[in-house]
């Protein structure tokens, strides 16, 4: 994987530590996916293939936890979080699009461990150390500026804290992330892959944990 190196600011940003000053961040050099729909395809075939039960098993014990669902989208993982966070755990359910969000807010209503989130494309305002797991779900090739997003959700975590990516194994202008690249430009903020397995039909769960910022972005191509 090529890379090029962009000059970042040097330190240690492990669980809830806030990085140092904020780099440049530089833009991805691989195409990034349009955003066509609030909704990845149908439920009943989302169920059929069994998805969201084999990726919350495999994240292992997530009662009591916190979890941010990224790019929420119409809520299709909401009802399953929050069954698995149980009632002192909490899912925050975030999306950019605000219509998005009303719409989610309006499904997840009933559901009071439930906080649906307007975020932006660099930036999720979520509490500094106040999160286990981000969860982002078939939505990371749309994400038009992952080193900055990346950088910001390091703050985001607890110590311990995890990123669980799901998606699928094809380019990228295709509504997928080739593997090799997603631990490329994780690994460019300073993550470390320490878990994950396929899912089927070449999709995939990668799970990161931060490590030590590094001294330099480097640009994943």
């Amino acid at each position: 994987m090529r890379a090029i190196v962009v000059l970042a600011a040097a330190g240690v940003a492990l669980g809830g530590a806030a990085p140092p000053r904020e780099p440049v961040f530089p833009a991805p050099a691989r195409p990034v996916a349009p955003i066509v729909s609030d909704r990845w395809s149908n439920e009943a075939a989302r169920n059929d293939a069994g998805e969201a039960r084999t990726v919350l098993a495999a994240l292992g014990l997530l009662a009591g936890r916190t979890v941010a669902d990224i790019g929420a989208g119409e809520g299709y993982y909401e009802p399953p979080l929050s069954r698995a966070v149980g009632p002192r755990g909490r899912v925050i359910a975030e999306d950019i699009d605000a219509a998005t969000v009303a719409k989610l807010a309006r499904r997840v209503r009933r559901f009071r461990n439930v906080t649906p989130l307007l975020g932006a494309a660099d930036a999720v305002p979520l509490d500094p150390g106040s999160v286990d797991v981000v969860l982002m779900v078939h939505m990371y090739h749309e994400i038009t500026q992952p080193y900055a997003l990346l950088w910001r959700l390091r703050r985001s975590l607890k110590v311990g804290g995890r990123i669980a990516i799901v998606d699928a194994d094809r380019p990228t202008l295709n509504h997928g992330t080739p593997p090799a690249l997603l631990a490329c430009e994780l690994g460019a903020i300073g993550y470390a892959r320490t878990g994950g397995r396929a899912i089927g039909q070449g999709v995939y769960l990668a799970v990161f944990e931060p490590r030590a910022l590094p001294d330099a972005i480097a640009v994943c191509r």
